[in-house]
């Protein structure tokens, strides 16, 4: 009798060869054909993105059919396919490209050697004397050494030798004060005065001067309406001119936003009965009008003083700092407040005064050792306050019926512990209120009802346009201010009102209100309508503090605002609506009752009121600080770390290493924290880092004016705008302008240079509206392109202030050069296209896993990309991770970024490795000639960078610009690096670290 295991051996036989593709052979075949070997489908790239579908690889079994050796050769079989897969995508350079390097590199032997001064002791940097030794000796030499070898101290004394304007001049004195006397007789300045006199400011004017007179620093706290934003430093100026002092004052008063700076500059000029640019002036980013040199006040933006301590470290042009609006502690106001008290000691008569708003203004007091501080009462009619129940029973209005939590949700996922957290909070909140008002019988049961539907809570854009109907049609004339978190929300209520047609032009007029939309759109909101028109004013919180419109009389405030945070332990940016603080909602009530009695409407309940946060949390804590480092490092603050240490509240310290590693990469700092040339020039430009090296590589490269557009529209905004219900004829125009390039930054670039071409010949409205862009931002933006052409010509790197100069623009057509000089200010952030879903473009970075391009870019739904590498300006954590502003870039374009790559032998093949984490098989002749193009092209960039100067085309510098420009423009495929399924390029080209 056999035995059990004959008879199972035999059965097995049996099965196996009975199988329908026979032989061990033929099954293994077919096992290839069915499986692949780790992602060889035979589908194309486009067909397999369409679908969505993931590619076979890592962790993929063998058919469940083979059996014992056949396993093994299986996966032999598979390992070989993978390494002869491998093999036809190592990069290599074409014949005539690599002649053409080799050429360059040969003629470049010593060439710099040449140029710099004593290259042995270029490695010898013990000191940094010695590490800079090689550069010639120039006026920018001499400028940088003193950055970089100088400290806060030694350039506080140095800036007190240097004689100041504000010296005692007995004529200037006699002369503003007789002008002041004059002025007092005039009609309309005593019309102003009667207006000044009743301000509950007026009423603490001696106390407030009594008090600067006697400390060096006061804190002023004032309600919304007392007048100390216009009044406080009237008073200064009037009684220093009074005093035969006029000579010797120069008062700068800061405020948090441009608007607010010509707001109230326009305001005290008209009080004093003047025009701007005699007693009072202002001065933002590409506007000012500046008053006379004494005698006067300054009205700015905070980041216009820290331009000004830049070249002026001690402040000695001014006699009086004002800090307004520190309450809002934004991180350049923050950062003032620091390098202000090691200014102070140095200058014992400089006075300082900080403005807040009333909650909190012990802190400041604090901070500055216990300085005295001054109370000025607000001066508004009594504004009556209702909340969502209220508003609820005003309009009759009823959410949607909250759903329950999906069953398909898997209790252990994060998805779910999400919602249900989310649901138990609110149900915290609101049930115990419930049951009180039940109690209390206050409400009706369906008012309680809608309390409690989750819904409640969330942003109801029909609701805000219902109540705004409700006051229109029951309440008494006056301007309406609508606070809501963004623009897009403006943009759509805005919409939902013009299209509904209740708001007829003969009794309405609707106007938005954004702190980046250009200041001649701002300033319409303070004009008065005409009789019998209503104003209704959508604004964000820019409308908080400030400015004030005189007009408004109802406040309907949304309880949300949009705050920008960077989640340290994942480094990445967040943007999602938060209840605004208690401080804010008391800023939005202030903003009713001003010329008679006011109402404000809060559209969440009393109970959430209760809940909510006393401040916001200070933008230091909640913001990337590489342009506070640079700022510390022009101004000689020392390390980064004990600077951010002496501020209000300081910041985490894993945030500060992670804007030291970034600043890094961009060499804009070198191993101990220096500056190096180059960070010193991105220190100059009012710019993120990222983009201002994209200025100078642009200037470098000569195509300013496409890489100038995608800066400035990079950091300010960009100009599309997505109209409701044409959403995809929208995106359709701006897949028109991205030309095929799979790129939102060639069609920034594009739109602003069809605008221009358009406005020249007067039709650039027509063209705003037939490609859903804003004509103000765009025209806002090509100002933006001189600021720069204006900011590297001083630095000179471009021969004139004009960034339409051809000179400037030799290669501005190679859409190519300009994403890869995009993708080298970007760089590292680098990701990589998985596959394009219904939902649209999946990516993969090595610290988020998947991650999805954004619906607004043009990338979103790609079927097909010319190479799997994209590069991206933000990643944000909205509803999803989120790649903001991409573009789709070559291996060569990422080779050319990359600030350093090595060279690595592995079993036989080579690889490039890049700082990014991305990997390359190449050939080794090629992988050195590249390595050995980019140290040339650094040497190049070294030297410019040290000696500011146009690029000879026409020399050697022309000859290795151009040797890369011809890398960079080789395809994927040129270079063999081909592929036809893009969903082989995630893990496997990236280190397992």
């Amino acid at each position: 009798m056999r035995s059990k295991f004959i008879n199972d051996l035999i059965s097995l036989f049996r099965v196996r060869m009975s199988h329908p593709y026979g032989s061990f052979s033929a099954r293994v075949m077919h096992s290839r054909r069915r499986y692949g070997n780790r992602g060889e489908g035979s589908q194309s790239r486009g067909s397999q993105i369409e679908r969505g579908g993931r590619t076979q690889g890592r962790g993929q079994g063998h058919p469940p059919w083979l059996r014992g050796k056949e396993i093994g050769l299986y996966y032999r079989d598979r390992v070989r396919a993978q390494a002869k897969e491998r093999e036809s995508r190592v990069i290599k350079l074409p014949p005539y490209v690599q002649e053409r390097i080799e050429r360059v590199l040969e003629s470049s032997k010593g060439y710099y050697d040449k140029l710099y001064n004593n290259t042995d002791a270029k490695d010898m940097y013990d000191t940094l004397e010695n590490k800079y030794v090689h550069i010639h000796d120039s006026l920018f030499k001499r400028k940088f050494m003193n950055i970089v070898s100088g400290n806060i101290q030694e350039n506080l004394a140095r800036a007190l030798l240097v004689k100041s304007k504000l010296v005692r001049d007995a004529d200037i004195d006699a002369k503003l004060l007789n002008e002041y006397t004059v002025k007092q007789s005039l009609q309309e300045y005593e019309k102003m005065m009667k207006f000044r006199l009743k301000l509950p400011s007026y009423q603490k004017k001696s106390e407030i001067l009594e008090l600067i007179r006697e400390n060096q620093v006061v804190v002023i706290s004032g309600e919304t309406g007392c007048g100390k934003t216009t009044q406080v430093a009237q008073f200064i100026l009037d009684d220093q001119i009074e005093q035969g002092n006029g000579s010797l004052t120069k008062i700068i008063c800061t405020q948090p936003r441009r608007i607010s700076a010509i707001s109230v500059a326009e305001r005290v000029a008209a009080e004093r009965a003047e025009k701007l640019g005699k007693s009072v002036g202002f001065q933002i980013r590409l506007e000012k009008i500046l008053p006379r040199d004494k005698g006067s006040i300054l009205y700015c933006t905070t980041g216009m003083l820290l331009q000004f301590l830049q070249g002026d470290p001690a402040l000695k042009e001014f006699s009086h700092i004002i800090l307004d609006e520190i309450h809002e502690r934004s991180t350049e106001s923050d950062f003032i407040l620091a390098l202000l008290k090691l200014i102070i000691p140095k200058r014992p008569d400089l006075k300082v005064l900080l403005m807040s708003a009333t909650l909190n203004s012990e802190r400041f007091s604090q901070y500055y050792g216990g300085c005295p501080m001054i109370h000025i009462p607000g001066f508004t009619y009594p504004v009556e306050e209702f909340y969502l129940e209220d508003i609820l029973m005003f309009t009759g209005f009823t959410f949607p019926a909250a759903p329950a939590i999906p069953q398909d949700y898997r209790k252990h996922t994060n998805k779910f512990k999400q919602v249900r957290q989310k649901r138990d909070e609110f149900h915290d909140v609101i049930d115990p209120y419930a049951r009180q008002l039940i109690a209390e019988k206050k409400y009706p049961k369906q008012i309680i009802d809608q309390l409690r539907n989750p819904y409640s809570e969330m942003m109801s854009m029909e609701l805000i346009e219902e109540l705004i109907r409700y006051i229109c049609r029951t309440k008494e004339p006056g301007a309406i201010l609508v606070f809501l978190p963004g623009m897009m929300d403006i943009i759509k209520l805005n919409r939902m009102m013009l299209e509904s047609g209740q708001y007829p032009q003969s009794q309405y007029i609707i106007y938005p209100l954004h702190s980046r939309m250009p200041t001649v759109d701002q300033k319409l909101i303070f004009s008065e309508p005409p009789h019998g028109i209503r104003k209704i004013i959508i604004a964000t919180s820019i409308a908080e503090t400030s400015i004030t419109i005189e007009d408004v009389v109802y406040v309907i405030d949304c309880g949300k605002t949009k705050f920008g945070k960077f989640d340290v332990q994942k480094n990445i940016q967040t943007l999602e609506p938060e209840w605004v603080s208690v401080a804010n909602a008391k800023q939005r009530r202030g903003r009713a009752g001003r010329v008679k009695p006011g109402v404000c409407y809060h559209l969440y309940s009393k109970a959430r009121e209760m809940v909510l946060d006393q401040y916001p949390l200070p933008e230091m804590l909640r913001t990337r600080l590489e342009e506070v480092i640079l700022q510390i490092k022009i101004l000689q603050l020392g390390k980064a770390r004990a600077f951010l240490a002496s501020v209000m509240d300081p910041p985490d310290l894993k945030a500060i290493d992670l804007s030291l590693n970034l600043l890094g990469t961009l060499n804009a700092l070198d191993n101990e924290e220096h500056l190096t040339p180059l960070g010193y020039h991105l220190a100059q430009l009012p710019l993120d880092p990222r983009t201002g090296k994209m200025l100078i590589w642009a200037a470098l490269f000569s195509c300013v004016e496409p890489v100038f557009a995608i800066a400035a529209s990079l950091s300010f905004k960009d100009a599309f705008y997505c109209p409701l219900g044409q959403e995809d004829q929208a995106r359709e125009k701006k897949l028109e302008l991205n030309m095929d390039q799979f790129s939102d930054h060639i069609a920034l670039s594009e739109a602003l240079r069809r605008f221009e071409s358009s406005y020249r010949r007067g039709h650039a409205s027509h063209f705003c509206r037939q490609y859903f862009l804003s004509f103000n931002t765009l025209k806002l933006l090509s100002e933006m392109k001189t600021q720069f052409a204006q900011h590297l010509c001083q630095m000179k790197f471009m021969e004139t202030e004009n960034p339409s100069d051809s000179n400037a623009n030799k290669n501005s057509t190679n859409i190519t050069l300009i994403k890869a000089i995009v993708c080298a200010g970007l760089y590292p952030n680098v990701a990589v296209i998985r596959r394009v879903t219904k939902n649209g473009t999946i990516a993969w970075t090595p610290e988020d896993g998947s991650v999805a391009v954004h619906p607004s870019s043009v990338n979103y739904k790609m079927q097909k990309f010319p190479s799997p590498f994209i590069t991206y300006f933000t990643k944000q954590r909205s509803t999803a991770i989120f790649l903001h502003d991409t573009t789709c870039v070559t291996a060569p374009i990422l080779l050319f970024a990359a600030p350093n790559m090595s060279i690595r032998k592995e079993k036989g093949n080579c690889f490039i490795s890049l700082a990014s984490s991305q990997n390359f098989m190449c050939d080794l002749r090629s992988a050195q000639l590249i390595q050995k193009l980019q140290e040339q092209l650094n040497n190049m960039l070294e030297y410019k960078i040290t000696h500011p100067g146009t690029v000879s085309w026409n020399g050697f510098e022309g000859d290795l610009l151009n040797a890369i420009i011809e890398l960079v423009c080789q395809k994927d495929e040129e270079m063999g690096f081909s592929d036809s399924n893009i969903q082989k390029f995630d893990e496997d080209i990236f280190d397992d670290d």
